[in-house]
């Protein structure tokens, strides 16, 4: 009782934060244009989920459904994608970032809320009227339409997002076993680095430098002294 209480407050604060970032509910159930990795990646994780659900329900695999969604929600949506996409409303950042983005964030909750009202009927009706945009919902949830994406998976922005959690959480982890407090800002050096890296690299920077707390991230060699791998 007390994981799914702090399971529904973490989906509250999610629908409350994009709420009050100007991200309405969606009028499509097919998945957007999304030009941007971050919104590539969420999309084909929607996409993956909604699969891995449905055959979830028709095995009568209710836990294993209940799973999906939920380590769906938690872990990749509010936990990743929200932090990763938090620039483009807070700092301004790039209009193409910030309408996009906007229109995405807003279709994947919609989803999110769908796959989990079989599973939380009441708080979901209640965010799902809650993220109507400027006019109330025609509808309640209970009458939406299951979600439908038909949208292939990206697999190099899926690759690309994929490396840059891992790298961010490497990070993270390392600073925890060494101590260092999480704000502290270091450098990074890579070695062996391909092209792909460097591209994405280069393409990631903002976020690997706000998340990752990396100052500079170098292609050369390490300096000599104290380092962590």
């Amino acid at each position: 009782v007390e994981g799914y209480r702090n399971f529904a407050t973490k989906l509250w604060n999610a629908t409350r934060f994009c709420a009050s970032n100007g991200i309405g509910g969606s009028a499509t159930i097919a998945a957007p244009e999304a030009k941007l990795a971050v919104n590539q990646w969420i999309i084909g994780e929607v996409q993956q989920t909604v699969e891995t659900l449905d055959k979830a329900m028709a095995d009568l695999r209710f836990d294993a459904a209940a799973n999906c969604i939920y380590h769906f929600t938690w872990d990749r949506f509010c936990d990743w994608y929200l932090e990763l996409i938090k620039p483009a409303f807070i700092d301004g950042e790039k209009q193409e970032m910030d309408s996009e983005s906007k229109v995405v964030a807003g279709w994947a909750l919609d989803q999110i809320l769908v796959m989990l009202h079989p599973f939380m009927p009441f708080i979901t009706e209640e965010l799902w009227h809650a993220m109507a945009s400027d006019a109330p919902r025609k509808y309640d949830i209970i009458h939406a339409k299951w979600p439908a994406p038909k949208s292939a998976v990206d697999v190099e922005a899926s690759a690309e997002i994929e490396w840059l959690i891992k790298l961010i959480d490497s990070v993270r982890s390392a600073k925890n076993e060494l101590g260092i407090p999480p704000g502290t800002k270091m450098d990074a050096f890579v070695r062996d680095v391909s092209d792909a890296t460097k591209a994405r690299l280069q393409s990631q920077s903002g976020t690997i430098a706000r998340l990752g707390r990396l100052e500079n991230v170098s292609t050369e060699g390490a300096p000599d002294g104290g380092s962590i791998q």
